[in-house]
């Protein structure tokens, strides 16, 4: 397709990264932070080459893929910017992300995170994960449980040529602001209590919680980097 095929969609980009930068500075400012500290990730599910590339020209610097196929079949085409990758992985498929992405938001298992740490070390590069927290203790959601964090920090924390520099958490969906901040809360709280104890190469420097329904109420109760898909890019086929 002709870059003017997409020029509908460029547009309503172009007006929704607007619109949510001015958002991201207002929940920056009530929270007592400064816009700069908050990362957008631009999450690029279903979304076209052609449009990843309009938002990355003008000004988003991380994007993000929830499927290993579809980042493939991307990666080559994307104008220079960071990668991370924040779906479900199966540990089959982490070999084709490393050196390729420089962040795994989504480590739920040790058995994981041993095998990107294995492929990372046999391609001499280091890969920065953060740990998925199931903080909702939902059964159909991946993520560890609360109360097994710093026990699964634990069994991880040596692996060779990997990182662990934060966390990340989607909470249950819910109308309900007070049950949401409660939520987002308890992140915080772990990603405090966690850099309190200063454990050996454990870096907790991001705490990825929020995306297009609740990215300012997450930001206001702790969060540095946000994952927006549908705010920035319009509702998937």
């Amino acid at each position: 397709m002709t870059e003017n095929s997409f020029t509908d969609r460029f547009r309503d980009f172009d007006e929704n990264y607007k619109h949510i930068k001015e958002k991201i500075a207002l929940a920056a400012e009530k929270a007592g932070g400064k816009p700069e500290e908050i990362r957008l990730l631009a999450a690029t599910k279903t979304v076209p080459v052609e449009v990843i590339n309009h938002a990355i020209d003008s000004g988003v610097s991380l994007v993000g893929e929830n499927r290993v196929q579809e980042f493939m079949d991307k990666c080559e085409d994307l104008h220079e910017c960071e990668r991370h990758f924040i779906g479900k992985l199966q540990t089959n498929k982490a070999k084709y992300l490393i050196g390729r992405v420089s962040m795994i938001e989504s480590v739920d298992s040790v058995k994981l995170a041993k095998e990107i740490s294995r492929h990372s070390d046999t391609s001499c590069v280091k890969t920065d994960i953060l740990i998925e927290v199931n903080i909702g203790k939902e059964e159909n959601k991946g993520g560890i449980r609360p109360e097994g964090i710093f026990e699964f920090i634990d069994e991880i924390r040596h692996f060779p040529s990997l990182n662990v520099v934060g966390l990340m958490a989607i909470p249950p969906i819910s109308d309900d602001l007070s049950e949401l901040s409660a939520y987002f809360d308890k992140m915080r709280q772990y990603f405090v209590d966690i850099k309190a104890k200063k454990i050996d190469n454990i870096y907790m420097n991001v705490l990825s919680m929020g995306m297009s329904d609740d990215f300012e109420l997450a930001i206001e109760h702790g969060s540095n980097l946000i994952r927006l898909g549908t705010a920035l890019f319009g509702r998937r086929n």
